[in-house]
């Protein structure tokens, strides 16, 4: 009796939690300096965004982090193909955002139900591309593989305060972006040498 009593409410926990991610999912998400679960969502949706625009030969990292000279870039998304190398900040902040291109920080105001408007800083994800891109490029070129990186943020809410070349606003746009011959197209040994670069990270 007991163990049916213990499945039941282990269950119910499961549940319970399943409900929560979901509703946190679709609805905002809270608003803290510890948002790694709004990050984890946001970085599965913007996968999900992209998957279906990848083709044969493309290759999606995740979570990458490179280390060079002292300074580490972060991209929650990378794609690797013969067109170049494409990097990705994601960001799933709610509210009305205000800021420009070149701002370290913008600001984010997000009013309640009840009425109130609360505002916070947020990190700009264009200047945090930007910045990831230069130190991947220095490092590959380090290596021997000196390529151009592209780099872009995708705001999941469509909320971008400017209208930027950095940023992606549709699966479309991410299509483009990756698969346009905009340089020279990279051949294979060189693009199966910046994967094994990207794993032993």
């Amino acid at each position: 009796m007991l163990y049916i009593i213990l499945a039941v409410l282990a269950a119910a926990a499961v549940a319970g939690l399943v409900i929560l991610i979901h509703s946190l999912s679709r609805n905002d998400l809270p608003d803290t300096p510890e948002y790694e679960l709004a990050r984890r969502i946001g970085e599965e949706d913007a996968r999900s965004a992209i998957e279906p625009v990848l083709r044969e030969g493309d290759r999606l990292f995740t979570n990458v982090e490179i280390t060079f000279e002292g300074k580490t870039a972060e991209f929650d998304l990378l794609i690797l193909n013969k067109y170049g190398v494409f990097g990705f900040e994601v960001k799933n902040y709610s509210g009305r955002l205000v800021g420009g291109e070149d701002d370290y920080e913008w600001r984010k105001f997000k009013t309640t139900d009840a009425g109130n408007t609360y505002e916070k800083t947020v990190r700009n994800p264009i200047k945090q591309i930007r910045r990831a891109v230069y130190i991947l490029a220095r490092y590959l070129e380090y290596y021997g593989l000196g390529v151009w990186v592209d780099g872009y943020a995708i705001l999941l809410r469509d909320n971008s305060p400017v209208e930027s070349k950095y940023v992606l606003n549709s699966p479309e746009e991410v299509d483009r972006a990756i698969h346009t011959a905009s340089r020279k197209m990279l051949d294979s040994a060189t693009v199966d040498g910046i994967a094994e670069l990207l794993k032993t990270e």
